[in-house]
This record gives structure tokens, sequence and C-alpha cells, in this order.
């Protein structure tokens, strides 16, 4: 992957970029207006090179869901953001999600799909069910009994991901390679956990090529997985901002992205 691909675009308005507004009677205060442009030039970048890595690996383009990581944003950022057209809005802690969810109120579970992509402590599962959508988290069964047990009360079916520690950092959570058949064999009791696919958050790399034997590592773990229970596990969510186009060629179909957004957190002023 040639360091070409990782520039920014400094045109305003991408190919597939559409401006969806806020619903009638909403306006967009004047600091979104003043990123609307940035923050479209490097949404319609990031498609691009999402785009291009599909072609690479020979998929259909639209295969991988664009998550963007929202964690610290400013609420007229996040509200850009949702005024461009992203509908997939990642957060790692329950509390920010609300937050967020209350200071922007057309950025609702209904107009996005709210993604828990951080670590999730079993005290806060019912608080977490009232704000996300689909659960990247699942890393025991403990975890998994509680979601399900909250679920179960709110009459829904959730959507779960196994979170997997490909790299064997003892600083990341996640389920080891060695258990994920097993804990996938358990949620698979749960019915109203719906497990969807794996997850993982890659080691820390210099070039972003250092990343694909990770990603093609959980690749094969969820050709396992799916095998052992005998159904298709149809998504991989891994790859970030530094890695997500050798992702993308490993196979994932979502992508968790935030600084190639929304430039290094603590420097919002402008995106």
């Amino acid at each position: 992957m040639s360091g070409a691909g990782n520039a920014v675009p400094h045109a305003l308005w991408g190919p597939r970029i559409r401006l969806n507004p806020p619903p009638s009677g909403s306006r967009l205060p004047r600091p979104v207006n003043d990123t609307l442009g940035l923050l479209a030039s490097n949404l319609a970048s990031v498609r691009d090179r999402i785009a291009a890595a599909e072609h690479r690996s020979g998929r259909a383009t639209g295969s991988v869901t664009l998550i963007g990581v929202v964690k610290t944003l400013p609420a007229e950022t996040l509200a850009a953001a949702v005024a461009l057209g992203l509908r997939d809005l990642g957060e790692n802690r329950v509390q920010e999600a609300e937050s967020h969810q209350h200071s922007v109120p057309f950025a609702t579970k209904t107009a996005a799909r709210w993604h828990m992509i951080g670590h999730l402590q079993r005290n806060k599962a019912g608080r977490a069910l009232e704000m996300f959508d689909v659960f990247h988290c699942l890393d025991d069964l403990d975890l998994a009994n509680a979601l399900a047990q909250r679920a179960a009360k709110s009459g829904r079916r959730v959507q779960t991901l196994l979170e997997v520690n490909v790299s064997g950092e003892s600083t990341k959570f996640g389920v080891s390679p060695e258990g994920a058949v097993e804990l996938a064999e358990q949620v698979e009791q749960l019915p109203q956990l719906e497990l969807k696919g794996l997850m993982t958050v890659g080691a820390p790399v210099e070039r972003s090529e250092q990343a694909r034997a990770g990603f093609a590592k959980l690749r094969e773990l969820r050709e396992r997985v799916a095998q052992r229970l005998a159904r298709p596990l149809p998504e991989l969510s891994m790859g970030m901002s530094g890695d997500f186009e050798v992702a993308v060629e490993e196979g994932a179909t979502m992508v968790r992205v935030g600084s190639a957004l929304f430039g290094a957190r603590g420097t919002h002023g402008g995106v």
C-alpha cells in the first residue's frame, strides 16, 4: 500500500457524499457549517480508500460499513458528521454515548446506528442497551449473560460480535483465539443475542502492512467459529485509521475510523 493512499484530498465534496440535513425545523449552528467542508473532504477520502481496497480484493463496492469513532467529539462536529450522511457511529463509553445522543437531538438511534466498540462492564449492560444497537465487545460469558438478561426484559434481540484479543497483548480486552469457539457456542445458546461475527483491536504498528497477519488470523478464526456453529458469521470488525485499507483487503466488513475523519483527539476546533 503506497503512502499516497493516505493523503487526504482537498476537494470539498467527494463523489459519494450526500448531504442529509437534520429534520425540518432544526438548524445547524454556525460552528457546524464551518466544519462541513473539511469533514466532507475527509469523509470522501476515507470512502474512496475503502472502495479502492474493496476493488483490490475483488469485493463489491459498498460491502464495508464505515463506523465513525466519535468519542470525545464536540457536539457540533458530531452534528456535522450526521448531517453529511455518516450513519454508523462508534463509542467507547456508555456515558459519552448518552451525552452525545442528548446534545445532538437528530443523532439519536432513529438517525444513526450506534456501535459499542469499547470495553463494557456488566453493571452497565442495562444503560448500554438503551444507547447502542450493535455490541462489538462480547469477551466473556458473564457479560453475555448480563446483556441477554437485560435484553429479555426489554423484549430485544441484540446484535453482537465477539471481541478477540488476536495480538495477545495483556493491555487489551478480548477472549483469546483459543477460547473464541467455546464462547461463541455459549453465546449461541442465548436467544436474546444474535452473534454476527468477530471483532479485534489490532496491535500498534509502524506500517499498516504489519497489521495484515493479525487481520488474516481473525478472518481464519471467524471461519472456524462459523463452521462449528454451522452457520455463516457475516461480520468482521477490524481496522482503524492507520490500517483500515489492509483490514478491508483481509475481509473486514466493518472498519472503525476516528482520526482519519475527525483529526487527532483534542484538535476538533476545525474538525
